[in-house]
């Protein structure tokens, strides 16, 4: 549904049938019982907290609406209503005009949709053009600042105003159309003293340029721009980003599947068109396209995305099976029991939207506050304008005074504050192999006081690797190689590599998925695979995965095999207890197998068996006893746990949805990244304070300076860019620390005795 189509949505038919419109609000919208339903829109404009209260306070002054919450990241809003108030169907279009009367846009919301970012393009472009304006009206100031004559310093003010112009108009745009916007629905936001500062400034520098006055201030307007434009271009693409983990994870699941119908008719149907209780069929080698439960056929599935462990799975008749797993070698005929909107996939796309919303939520006490920050501006300026009048009744003077309020009240220090020790931070780690995706996370991993870190990928490299090679005899470590040698297995794998030359094999070979490969020989039958398959004794479970090869049921070898430890991880996590910082394990895998890795590490509090919203409740216990934990995981089972972790790291080689989950992707083997990132925002954590502290006494000490009159708007500008200048050169103090040492790198973290904090 298009935005334009809002208008007419509300629109009924005559006998007071709904609109087509309303019939698709209505379809589009999930039944939670009760006579509740919920609504998903995308309200694209909205950008602060101003923007979050505006909407909500709209939708709550409707009786129907039982509840509604704005994502600021995903610029979404999600709508509890009743299906019926006082015995009247309730019309889902009066939630569109509702958003609608108070200036923002909405359409329905598609979840992993990829729409074209031409927004953030032109952010970029418009940060570029009043960068250059900047540039060179600074130029012709320092002229100007350096006694040109009155006829030289015209032509440079004339020559500026037309610079300054056309790049005010274009790159200004965003905070006009913003405040615009605002103003003409009888609210404000933080674009409005923007706005006001720009235009006033270059107002009176173009009546100061035609008056032939000595002083012009087109260079604070458009510095003033440049860096507000650095600031939202960089805010749009953390946004955006968090965005691209749950579009990928959308991804995962398959367009659609093959239904059979009663009568043995086959169709292909979109997956959002499958309904509970069909049945369909899942070839090798396809994702299962909805939870279901196997009706026929024995597969192995690949449920890396359920437990991120990189053995598959058995299933056979009976067995569950969820949205978003791989079929690895053999048809399976499903009975589907959920529908596409409450399968797995969805279950966890709705975990890291809930994840994410908390996260926002940080963000909103921010914007909370940002909210006070434009009418106490407006007011102090006004106040200011007003006593000057009072006191001598010239206008022009007052004015001046006003306006260089408004622009020494320009919050730049405190924009560049967290920022630029960010980016300084953020070169060091890129130089230590860390990448990082979040600027808040440094932040965030400043303050942490436990790690969490899942095993299969993380603690460990997450390929199976045979141990006991040197046990077994080389005739027959060759024949487990000639027959593992048909099979892609990870596990069969493993024995390839460990083989060297493979001989060859002549029989009869079957694999047999969920158990192993059997081939019929001259010499009898032999067999690699479980236990049960092979020797047709189960055994007991141990600390390591096994394979037996046997013939005609007599077992001849035991391959053992376990997944070699991440490189430096024993020293990684005694660094981390120097750090005082706890360590734990969240892991999917077996509890036999997790238990043998933590004594190994010497790490005591561990989970094994956890489904991703197991993870995800660890996670949040944690945090309700007072823990900032720091989680450490590679699959996409780890996605939601990661996105609702108060700060996440993923080594390079996770999945694409667990690294776009992450605040920081580190690219060695090593897990001595961890903690040398921890240590690193630690030392950026209190440079970021010292520039708040900086900014605030900047403010402190220059507002009164401008009320009292002291302060012409040149002055204001040149505060303004000093106290930036100031809060740039002490995150630069960040940079000559490092590189004078004082700070770890991976390879001191792990050879120090100590690790400063």
């Amino acid at each position: 549904m298009s935005c334009c189509a809002v208008g007419a949505a509300t629109m009924l038919a005559e006998g007071g049938q709904a609109s087509p419109v309303s019939e698709e609000l209505w379809l589009a919208s999930r039944d939670l019982g009760g006579g509740l339903r919920q609504s998903e829109l995308s309200v694209p404009d909205a950008c602060c907290g101003a923007c979050i209260a505006t909407i909500e306070g709209a939708l709550h002054a409707k009786p129907e609406v039982e509840r509604a919450r704005v994502n600021l990241s995903s610029r979404r809003v999600s709508i509890v209503w009743k299906e019926e108030v006082g015995g009247r169907r309730t019309d889902p279009c009066d939630f569109l005009h509702a958003i609608a009367e108070r200036g923002y846009q909405t359409h329905l919301f598609s979840p992993g949709g990829d729409e074209g970012d031409d927004l953030l393009k032109q952010l970029i472009l418009a940060v570029a053009v009043s960068g250059f304006a900047a540039t060179n009206i600074m130029l012709l100031s320092v002229s100007v600042w350096s006694g040109a004559d009155a006829a030289t310093r015209d032509l440079f003010h004339w020559i500026s105003a037309l610079i300054a112009g056309p790049a005010l108009i274009y790159a200004g745009r965003f905070f006009y159309e913003s405040a615009w916007n605002a103003i003409r629905h009888g609210r404000t936001n933080m674009d409005v003293p923007i706005a006001l500062a720009v235009s006033l400034s270059y107002g009176m520098s173009l009546y100061e340029t035609i008056g032939h006055g000595e002083h012009a201030w087109f260079d604070a307007s458009v510095t003033l721009l440049f860096f507000l434009l650095i600031g939202r271009t960089l805010d749009h693409m953390m946004r955006g980003r968090a965005r691209t983990a749950i579009s990928g994870l959308a991804r995962l699941s398959p367009r659609g599947a093959t239904i059979v119908h009663p009568d043995g008719s086959r169709e292909y149907r979109a997956v959002d068109e499958i309904k509970p209780g069909e049945r369909l069929i899942v070839a090798a080698g396809e994702r299962i396209p909805v939870d279901g439960r196997v009706l026929s056929g024995t597969s192995d599935l690949d449920r890396s995305v359920v437990n991120g462990e990189s053995s598959p799975t058995v299933v056979a008749t009976g067995d569950t099976v969820q949205a978003g797993t791989l079929n690895l070698t053999g048809p399976l005929t499903l009975e589907t029991t959920a529908a596409s909107r409450d399968s797995f996939i969805a279950e966890i796309i709705g975990l890291m939207e809930a994840a994410e919303g908390g996260r926002a939520r940080y963000r909103r006490i921010a914007d909370r506050a940002a909210r006070y920050y434009s009418p106490a501006v407006h007011l102090l300026a006004l106040l200011t304008f007003v006593g000057w009048m009072l006191v001598e009744g010239d206008v022009h003077h007052a004015m001046l005074i006003a306006v260089a309020v408004l622009i020494i009240t320009c919050p730049c220090a405190l924009g560049l504050a967290v920022p630029v020790v960010q980016v300084v931070a953020a070169g060091r780690l890129f130089q230590g192999g860390v990448m990082v995706k979040d600027g808040t996370a440094m932040e965030r991993l400043s303050e942490i006081d436990s790690v969490l870190l899942d095993k299969t990928g993380t603690l460990t490299i997450g390929r199976p690797r045979l141990v006991n090679a040197h046990e077994i005899a080389g005739g027959r470590l060759a024949i487990a190689a000639a027959i593992a040698v048909h099979s892609r297995h990870p596990i069969a794998i493993a024995i390839q590599n460990s083989a060297g030359a493979i001989p060859a094999l002549a029989g009869d070979i079957r694999e047999i998925p969920g158990a192993g490969i059997e081939v019929k020989t001259t010499d009898g039958v032999y067999r690699l695979g479980s236990r049960g398959f092979a020797v047709g004794d189960p055994g007991s479970d141990g600390g390591q995965s096994e394979a037996i090869l046997s013939l005609d049921f007599l077992e001849l070898a035991c391959f053992r095999f376990e997944d070699r430890p991440r490189p430096a991880s024993r020293e990684s996590i005694e660094a981390l207890g120097r750090l005082d910082i706890a360590t734990g394990i969240l892991s999917g895998d077996r509890e036999s197998v997790v238990a043998a890795l933590a004594r190994s590490l010497g790490i005591s509090n561990w989970h094994s068996e956890l489904s991703p919203r197991e993870k995800v409740e660890a996670c949040a216990a944690a945090a309700e006893a007072g823990h900032k934990a720091l989680v450490v995981g590679d699959g996409i089972n780890d996605a939601p746990v990661l996105r609702a972790a108060h700060v996440s790291m993923a080594p390079a080689t996770a999945a694409d949805v667990g690294r776009q989950a992450a605040d920081f992707v580190f690219m060695h083997e090593a897990l001595s990244a961890v903690p040398f990132a921890i240590e690193t925002s630690r030392h950026a954590g209190r440079l970021i304070r010292q520039n708040f502290v900086l900014a605030i006494g900047y403010n402190v000490i220059a507002v009164p300076i401008a009320i009292l009159g002291y302060a012409t708007p040149l002055v204001a500008a040149v505060a303004m860019s000093t106290s930036s200048l100031v809060v740039v050169f002490n995150a630069l103090r960040l940079k000559r620390s490092l590189a004078a040492g004082k700070a770890a790198t991976p390879s001191t973290l792990m050879h120090s005795d100590a690790v400063t904090s």
